[in-house]
């Protein structure tokens, strides 16, 4: 029974959205090997690889209102302060805004940064470019919710990319959010900007890793040392 006990605690759990894909997958590699075994082969390490893609680990998010953690596990690839898009509504003045880029390696499973109800969702059509570049911001697909936090409005900014074409959201307006709930994701390989509201101090570098629901990203210059963790 240990062993067993193990094996299933070794297993990363597949999120729902991805089992259609997953069956996808398996059954063409089947039919394709029909043809021709070794595109069997070929198929079931796709089939595979999409397992892997549609994973979603449980993390351990530290929980206290003076912090915002990553809502995205890839590579910080902006840090700065930018004029946030008018579908946000939070206003035209600059704010701190930190971007994270997910290859098709990375989980793609997106979360909370901060706790408090989603004030508003807002889809934007849009081109398809290399999520990477920063007019991906402006121009490509996305879709936006604000969150009302304890510190004020947070904008997260789920932005399609060259090969990522559905953005998918689980929550609505008015849902309440903890720090490091699941809120979406972006199927294969995309990006996410977080907006923070005034006094926010950011605590990662651009070309750093990040991982969903427990990266520190930003804080509060008066912050409070002391913080709980909360796993999901």
């Amino acid at each position: 029974m240990d062993m067993i006990a193990s094996i299933r605690n070794a297993l990363v759990p597949i999120h729902r959205a991805g089992t259609p894909f997953i069956a996808g997958f398996f059954v063409a590699a089947v039919l394709l090997g029909l043809l021709w075994e070794p595109l069997f082969w070929a198929g079931l390490v796709l089939t595979l690889w999409c397992a892997y893609f549609f994973r979603d680990p449980a993390r351990v998010t530290p929980v206290s209102d003076h912090l915002a953690v990553s809502p995205a596990d890839g590579r910080v690839s902006l840090v700065g302060h930018v004029v946030p898009p008018t579908e946000l509504g939070l206003g035209d003045e600059p704010l701190l805004r930190i971007s994270i880029f997910m290859n098709v390696f990375d989980c793609h499973v997106n979360r909370a940064p901060v706790r408090g109800r989603i004030a508003r969702i807002a889809y934007k059509e849009g081109q398809f470019k290399n999520a990477e570049l920063d007019k991906a911001s402006e121009v490509n697909e996305r879709s936006s919710l604000v969150i009302d936090s304890p510190r004020g409005e947070v904008g997260v900014v789920q932005i399609a990319g060259a090969i990522a074409r559905r953005i998918i959201v689980f929550s609505q307006t008015g849902d309440h959010l903890e720090a490091g709930e699941r809120f979406g994701l972006i199927r294969f390989g995309s990006r996410l900007d977080i907006y923070l509201p005034d006094g926010a101090v950011a605590r990662v570098a651009e070309g750093q890793t990040a991982v969903a629901g427990e990266t520190v990203i930003a804080d509060y210059a008066e912050r409070s040392h002391g913080w709980s963790w909360r796993k999901d």
